[in-house]
């Protein structure tokens, strides 16, 4: 993992790309205590994910489209009981 304070990353963040491209991490810090990491995200699907891989394989039960009880919908309310 890289280490990079955040003088360093703003002034050479070019430099470690590449790096970053290769799989590298970068760990950000502010005087040397880490505040935040950079990753790499992961290669672009070049094909659509499958839909439907589940199918079959679970039943949603009746229950779950009835109504949710009181104290669960004042909790979206902030409200507590």
């Amino acid at each position: 993992m890289i280490r990079l304070n955040i003088h360093e990353a703003k002034t050479h963040l070019s430099r470690y790309l590449a790096r970053l491209a290769r799989g590298e991490s970068i760990l950000l810090c502010k005087r040397n205590i880490p505040i935040a990491e950079i990753r790499p995200i992961g290669a672009h699907r070049k094909n659509k994910r499958p839909v439907g891989l589940a199918k079959g394989k679970f039943k949603v039960p009746a229950e779950f489209y009835g109504p949710l009880p009181d104290d669960v919908l004042d909790s979206f309310h902030g409200e507590v009981r």
